[in-house]
């Protein structure tokens, strides 16, 4: 069985990727699951460069298929903050209550129209014989007024989708990955990885 270790201590994210690559017949582990333990500065301008970065610090003690996202929210009436640094916003340790309650706050009195955002996530692959791929893919939405659901994670419960009528945090999972930006990242991934896998 063909191996893919992805770059991420996060589990949510790992859930995530499991439940959509389930259909491939590939072990899929972390970092940690892996034993690779590196640390990784990412300090790339652009999505693709600091998954890019990740996916090659990991390839350097492995000879499997390694995949590294960098995925974050972009809000347009902030200059598209926090963008590649939404992990690292107001600090690393800061709750993401207390980051989606700044960002609502920060867009006080902005109508709906100006509230435009998206979540995007960049998926690069580090192949056995160095060659790297790369997926990009977006999910369109807005910055509610409130911090609603229970199901996701992250920016989450801030980020409404008029088709749903409420936050992707209270999407059911298969309706998240059917529509998100990891989820339509990893499918373009997977399509490009049709002929290593097979």
């Amino acid at each position: 069985m063909k191996k893919i270790i992805f770059a991420t201590g996060n589990k949510d994210k790992m859930r995530e990727i499991r439940e959509i690559l389930s259909d491939c017949d590939v072990d899929i582990q972390s970092m940690k699951e892996a034993g690779i333990n590196v640390d990784i500065v990412e300090d790339g301008k652009t999505f693709e460069e600091n998954a890019l970065i990740k996916a090659k610090a990991v390839a350097e003690h492995t000879d499997a298929i390694v995949l590294a996202d960098d995925s974050g929210l972009e809000i347009d009436y902030l200059n598209k903050e926090p963008g590649v640094y939404s992990a690292r916003y107001m600090g690393e340790d800061t709750s993401y209550d207390i980051k989606n309650q700044n960002l609502i706050d920060r867009l006080d009195g902005v109508p709906k129209e100006k509230r435009t955002a998206r979540f995007v996530c960049a998926i690069a692959a580090v192949l056995p014989d160095g060659e790297n791929l790369i997926a990009r893919q977006t999910m369109e939405g807005y910055i509610g007024w409130e911090i609603e659901g229970k199901n996701g994670f992250g920016y989450d419960p801030i980020f409404y989708l008029d088709e749903y009528g409420c936050s992707s945090a209270s999407l059911t999972p298969q309706q998240k990955n059917q529509i998100s930006h990891r989820g339509k990242a990893l499918r373009d991934m997977k399509e490009q990885l049709k002929n290593v896998l097979n």
